[in-house]
């Protein structure tokens, strides 16, 4: 057991480490105040239940340093059964934007998240599309920063920074640390040229390259993943084409979850998606983050039982915390979330068991999300 622990601390070290240094080294990168855009950009908005929030974002993109002839924004609506689609459109009547509200429910046997990305994908005029949430809120610069990185390196994908804003609470403030780590993993890993996660409130890709991929063909059995599936199938076909926007006038916000509930289900949605990979390295990441943790996890229970030296039992813990903590000091800076490092502590002892719950959960499981209902063990169609 020990020895098994030891290694498994080491391959999770050396995986962090590397991605410690690569973001080190990623540049800054910076948007000169003389940048003239050039790129026709169509923000796509997938949306479902989004009134309390949708008029935020709007307000957001009507605010954009960005050419309004360069610009078009097209809301998808997802079946919604609040009034978000009534909003967009009353908002989209007042607007200097160009701004389009599409309706699945228009389309035959068209529902979920990837449909609504299809839809909106089919009928952009932009060259290069950008994604977000409706729940998300943007900066002034956040679409000159995409098209900067675009006309001065033509990358093909392009993943993009999330944070949370709005968190009083602790729990809330925990959920921003572990997830600045995740945005840290995608992002140091892409500059690693070894891409393996980015989120869907903050990508963008070229049109013609969700055409060459033929979109999510090939996993739109699945709910989740409308992001990370193309992003490895981009990096497959076009090794080099993928970069991280690291600009921090680029960060989305977004809420963390307001319930332990809300909080699992979205990390459930999240894992589900695992056991689907098809690239070897992301798998072998994923697995050595899961195993580290189910052998602390496990460490712990021996320990109790006095079938583990305690000074193994530290040696393990202190590891990882030494490790993490050094990744997400440069996260947490870059984030200007800095302050809420000292939470790595209390969230230590709770990651373990939760990443080990929300695997199990992911593989064979079920969550619910708007108000709908997926198993994981099954191939949904939603």
């Amino acid at each position: 057991m020990r020895w098994m622990l030891f290694l498994s601390l080491l391959w999770y070290s050396w995986i962090i480490l590397r991605r410690w240094l690569a973001w080190r080294r990623m540049p800054h990168a910076a948007l000169p105040a003389a940048f003239v855009p050039r790129t026709r950009i169509s923000v796509i908005i997938p949306v479902r239940n989004e009134a309390a929030n949708i008029l935020h974002l709007l307000q957001d993109l009507e605010r954009q340093d960005y050419p309004a002839e360069l610009l078009e924004v097209l809301v998808v609506d997802d079946h919604s059964d609040d009034n978000t689609a009534a909003l967009a459109e009353r908002f989209q009547n007042s607007s200097r934007l160009e701004i389009r509200c599409l309706q699945l429910s228009n389309y035959v046997k068209k529902s979920g998240k990837k449909a609504a990305v299809q839809v909106g994908v089919e009928q952009a005029a932009g060259e290069l599309l950008v994604f977000t949430d409706g729940d998300c809120r943007v900066g002034p610069e956040w679409l000159r920063s995409y098209a900067h990185l675009y006309e001065t390196e033509a990358p093909y994908f392009i993943s993009g920074p999330v944070s949370f804003h709005h968190s009083p609470s602790h729990f809330e403030r925990m959920q921003l640390l572990e997830f600045a780590s995740l945005i840290g993993i995608g992002g140091a890993s892409i500059a690693l040229g070894q891409p393996n996660m980015c989120n869907g409130a903050n990508l963008a890709y070229t049109k013609y390259v969700f055409e060459q991929m033929q979109g999510f063909s090939g996993n739109e059995h699945i709910a989740s993943g409308d992001d990370e599936f193309l992003l490895h199938k981009v990096d497959k076909a076009f090794p080099g084409r993928v970069r991280f926007l690291k600009n921090t006038e680029a960060v989305v916000y977004t809420d963390a979850s307001k319930s332990l509930i809300q909080f699992v289900m979205q990390r459930v949605r999240w894992a589900s998606k695992w056991k689907s990979y098809q690239s070897v390295q992301v798998q072998l990441v994923a697995l050595c983050v899961f195993l580290v943790n189910l052998l602390l996890f496990a460490a712990l229970f021996m320990l109790l039982a006095g079938a583990l030296p305690w000074w193994v039992f530290l040696t393990a813990y202190t590891t990882k915390f030494a490790v993490d903590y050094l990744f997400l000091k440069e996260i947490t800076g870059f984030l200007r979330a800095q302050k809420y490092l000292w939470y790595i502590l209390p969230l230590q002892f709770v990651y373990i068991p939760y990443v080990v719950l929300t695997a199990f959960l992911g593989l064979w499981g079920r969550y619910s999300w708007k108000g709908r209902t997926i198993k994981t063990y099954e191939r949904q169609r939603i």
